[in-house]
């Protein structure tokens, strides 16, 4: 992976995160270094972060919720998302990066 948070795969892209649970509200919080920073107001107990992150990401990014999983970083601040069907210019675009 290069330093985009941001980069194409064969099906979508790929996002490199950084998360903040228990934020008062669920936002995109710009860029961390080479991450996106998103803060959640979910806490991190029995994958409810990971469920809210991935409820925030497909609406964000406007596809289904199927095609958003995380690939990396399942229990971390810091995670890899995978997102089929999403150009990387739309995807800045879309998370206004």
């Amino acid at each position: 992976m290069d330093d985009s948070p941001v980069v194409s795969t064969p099906t979508g892209i790929r996002l490199r995160l950084r998360v903040q649970p228990r934020a008062p509200e669920t936002a995109i919080a710009g860029l961390h270094g080479n991450a996106v920073t998103v803060r959640l107001a979910a806490a991190p107990v029995d994958g409810a972060a990971n469920e809210a992150l991935i409820r925030f990401m497909a609406q964000r990014l406007g596809v289904p919720r199927s095609a958003v999983r995380i690939e990396r970083g399942g229990t971390s601040r810091w995670k890899v998302l995978e997102v089929d069907g999403i150009e990387v210019a739309d995807g800045k675009r879309l998370l206004g990066i």
